[in-house]
């Protein structure tokens, strides 16, 4: 049976969301059903995927049971096919206008049937399920199939794919194949199941135009994870890639009739920005809500420009200012509006309509006075997170009233904090002005959502951007007008080529960059388009379904704000295109066909975003990627994790099973074992309840010296400088609390690549290129990039290491003494330009040959050190040998705090 193509996705975050089909742990184990197959098959070209989820079970039981296809896939995607394939036949998903389909639907219900297949279940996400009875020995095949654009987010594009099949499947695959034109710049991939066993099923393969990425593991290599993990591949399988940009009016690609432009110059200035922050404050903002939104404020602040202009307008019952004029960004301006952020309290009820009134007013006075910088482009920043209750309540009236004050001169964002606002009043209210809308979830990283949306647009490059091509070579284009394009982002505009269109098409794009007219032209000829490669890179006609993709989203995107004479055009040709190329989008549905006995029909509709309101929404990916990895075995410490992988009192042994880690660097988790464990001179070990607080900071030096060095931190004032190397090109900072003996957080910053990991008791934040992943402590890591790799396993160890560079270890220790700890290996690695508070400690951190040098005395460290023999207990152990770096007797005397 033919498949037909699928849809691509037009979320601000590019993200391609592949999930892999799950078959539930019950119903493999408990009704006899097995999954035999499951493979996940991703072509992207051009930015356009196209994924094909399969999944084949058997039911090995001796009479009748339930098989249950579930999967997620983006929010934004479209699904185009789905089939079931039931002992030779074939039923198919046929999709209808919704209202036809909506018969169907109805008829279900009454009979008590559960008829809707499709649920929001996260914030990118939503989740796909179907259920079929299947005879004793009886196959099944389902097939889903769906298609949506990679947008680029800060730099990237990116594919997700969540790998879930929740048993041990003989034939498991994720076959990724990437074809860019251009040419790709950057790969890396990430993911959050992945064990030393199972990496070495991943390949990746690169060429200048082409990327694999293969995922296969036997049944041995899942059963061998399976042990080290204590669950079967649960977690996320992340692809992020660049495209080159050697021409600065972008690449137009042509295909079988069809164009597509990609637009992002490079070398552009950035434009200065008049931001105001529109910040609700009303009673429903009380507690976690207004903290987390003082914290994001407050480091917005420091990310803004000196260039810039910036006022901030918190409001309740009443709208307030901050300043009766906008303001310069200067360090002391900045500092004194952190002061005034840090004390916004919750309270009263929500005027929005004053609010936003008061903020258009203010730029207009700025405006008038000529305060602004020339050329400079303003923002208006809305954040509430519940409908209007004060004032002008009628949502119809505010987007009218802000809509005529705005008069098309200033872009409006908004920003939806939880489920409890209209979701559908900001979006309207946004796309009237320009701008877009955004939800925040209300979870413990609402805050890094609020930052990362304001990286997207704290960069503007061009203002009105229009792209013009020859009216007798083209037609139906897509969007052809943006007001704004931001550092990080894509232009992307599509069309159909004339049947007597030139041999070659042109394009010319005009913009404003700093009140000057800017103008990029390219071209590209018919005959000279590189041949797209063979069909496991691309699928057939994949230009002609990216453009209806993209007509059909901005269609969409146009019925929000248009008027009610307008909608019926757009919803009409909106449809026709839906329907044409087997879409399932808001105005069409699939009906679900099954074999005579069962349900007759269920029905697949596109879920609305803001039908989702007063819903609990589980941490999962937002606009910053919070990842939710791995489970751990529940309800264990580290501690007690470390307690129970170590047994009863004995020697030691140095066994890859042993620990609680699945990381490929077991030497450094031997090293952790033994120092948190305290070994006697006997060399055996003590029981868990003698565990001692594990020291703050391990820092192993080469050498085979039995001497130990403890160093005490005596007082901290501020973030300290732990360790900088310019060589290595690696600087470690924290922050110590003396009070409670130890770091309250630790930032380690690469230069090459140019990363920084934030870790703190809550999480680890990485941020790349202005975009944040924040990830929980007890989940695990695998992520591999030019120049780094991280591993973090499900004891909260996490491990940065290069061939050619020091390794650097965080982990958050929940035993005895709970708190941040950090570790160093391989620190011959480091160069004499080492510097820092450990830096300075003679020969600590050099390569050599400590043992031959006496210990250094106090009078040799700096003030803030305290440099002993054992038996000691300080925060800071530094230890020569490598492998068995302990603490003899230091549990069980007390510590010597000489100072």
């Amino acid at each position: 049976m033919k498949t037909p193509a699928p849809a691509w996705t037009c979320g601000l975050a590019l993200v391609l969301l592949l999930l892999l089909a799950v078959l539930q742990t019950t119903t493999a184990q408990k009704n006899g059903i097995d999954i035999y197959s499951l493979t996940v098959d991703s072509k992207v070209s051009s930015r356009f995927a196209h994924t094909v989820v399969t999944s084949r079970v058997v039911n090995k039981a001796d009479t009748m049971q339930e098989a249950t296809f579930q999967m997620e896939l983006p929010k934004k995607a479209f699904i185009t096919n789905f089939s079931m394939i039931i002992d030779g036949v074939t039923y198919p998903g046929n999709i209808k206008e919704k209202a036809a389909a909506q018969e169907q639907y109805s008829a279900a219900v009454a009979r008590g049937e559960s008829a809707g297949l499709v649920k929001a279940t996260g914030r990118k996400m939503e989740q796909f399920q179907v259920s079929v009875s299947v005879a004793p020995a009886a196959k099944v095949t389902f097939e889903l199939v769906y298609e949506e654009l990679l947008k680029r987010h800060l730099g990237v594009y990116e594919l997700l794919l969540k790998v879930q099949p929740q048993q041990v499947v003989k034939h498991l695959q994720m076959d990724i194949h990437i074809f860019e034109p251009q040419g790709i710049s950057f790969l890396e991939t990430e993911s959050t199941f992945m064990t030393s066993e199972l990496e070495n099923a991943l390949t990746t393969s690169q060429t200048q135009t082409k990327a694999h990425i293969l995922f296969k593991p036997t049944l041995s290599q899942q059963q061998k994870s399976l042990e080290q993990q204590d669950t079967v591949i649960n977690g996320n399988f992340i692809v992020r890639y660049d495209v080159n940009r050697t021409l600065s009016g972008g690449s137009i690609q042509i295909e079988n009739g069809y164009f597509v432009h990609y637009f992002a110059p490079e070398g552009l200035p950035t434009i200065p920005k008049n931001v105001i922050f529109v910040i609700d404050k009303s009673g429903s903002m009380r507690g976690k809500k207004i903290q987390q939104t003082r914290e994001a404020l407050i480091k917005i602040l420091d990310d803004l420009s000196p260039k810039d202009q910036f006022n901030l307008v918190p409001f309740s019952e009443e709208a307030t200012q901050w300043k009766p004029s906008m303001v310069p960004a200067s360090a002391e301006n900045v500092k004194e509006a952190r002061t005034y952020a840090a004390g916004i309290q919750a309270q009263g009820g929500t005027n929005i309509n004053s609010a936003m009134l008061m903020a258009v007013q203010l730029l207009e006075r700025a405006t008038r006075e000529e305060l602004l910088p020339s050329g400079s482009v303003s923002l208006i920043i809305l954040l509430t997170d519940g409908d209007p209750t004060v004032g002008e309540t009628s949502p119809e009236k505010i987007q009218r009233n802000v809509q005529d004050a705005i008069g098309g001169q200033y872009s409006l964002f908004c920003l939806g904090f939880g489920f409890d606002v209209s979701y559908a009043f900001l979006e309207r209210l946004a796309l009237d002005n320009g701008g877009l809308a955004r939800r925040i979830y209300e979870d413990s990283d609402s805050a890094l959502q609020l930052q990362d949306f304001y990286q997207e647009v704290a960069n503007p490059l061009l203002t009105a951007v229009a792209f013009e091509y020859p009216s007798n070579a083209v037609e139906d284009v897509t969007q052809d007008n943006f007001r704004l394009l931001f550092k990080g982002s894509e232009m992307v505009v599509a069309g159909k080529l004339r049947d007597q269109s030139p041999d070659v098409l042109s394009a010319k794009i005009s913009g404003q960059l700093l009140m000057q007219n800017i103008t990029f032209q390219t071209e590209s000829g018919m005959a000279e388009q590189e041949e797209f490669p063979s069909p496991k890179y691309i699928f057939y006609n994949f230009m002609e379904r990216l453009w209806a993709f993209l007509t059909i989203q901005q269609l969409l995107e146009q019925i929000v704000s248009a008027s009610d004479t307008e909608k019926q055009a757009l919803k009409t040709r909106a449809l026709g295109l839906s329907l044409n190329y087997s879409f399932v989008t808001p105005l069409t549905s699939m009906v679900v066909t099954k074999p005579e006995g069962q349900e007759q029909s269920q029905v697949a509709e596109k879920p609305v975003e803001n039908k989702n309101r007063h819903r609990n929404v589980p941490l999962g990916h937002g606009v910053f990627r919070y990842h939710s990895m791995g489970n751990r075995r529940s309800g264990m410490t580290a501690a007690e994790n470390f307690s129970s992988r170590l047994g009863p009192p004995g020697p030691l042994h140095h066994r890859h099973s042993s620990y609680p880690f699945s990381n490929p660097n077991p030497r450094l988790t031997d090293m952790m074992l033994e120092t948190i464990s305290t070994s006697p001179p006997s060399g055996k070990l003590p029981a868990p309840s003698a565990l001692t607080q594990a020291p703050s900071v391990i820092l192993p030096l080469p050498g085979q010296s039995v001497d130990r060095l403890c160093v005490d931190i005596k007082h901290s004032q501020g973030p300290m400088n732990l360790l900088s190397d310019p060589d290595q090109g690696i600087e470690v900072t924290g922050h110590y609390e003396i009070e409670k003996a130890q770091f309250s957080w630790i930032k380690v910053t690469f230069r090459n690549p140019q990363l920084q990991v934030h870790a703190t008791p809550e999480h680890v934040v990485v941020t790349q290129n202005r975009r944040s992943s924040a990830y929980k402590w007890k989940n695990t890591l695998f992520s591999v990039m030019p120049g780094l790799k991280m591993t973090k396993d499900k004891a909260g160890l996490l491990l940065l290491s290069s061939p050619d560079k020091v390794t650097i270890g965080l982990l958050f220790w929940d035993g005895p003494g709970q708190g941040l700890r950090l570790l160093l290996r391989d620190t011959d690695r480091f160069s004499r330009h080492v510097s820092g508070t450990l830096g300075m400690l003679p020969m600590a951190l050099r390569s050599g040959h400590p043992q031959k040098s006496p210990l250094p005395s106090n009078k040799q460290c700096p003030e803030f050190l305290c440099v002993s023999q054992p038996p000691c207990l300080y925060p800071l152990l530094i230890h020569p040998l490598f492998l068995r770096p302990v603490l003899p007797g230091c549990a069980l005397g007390a510590p010597n705090r000489s100072r």
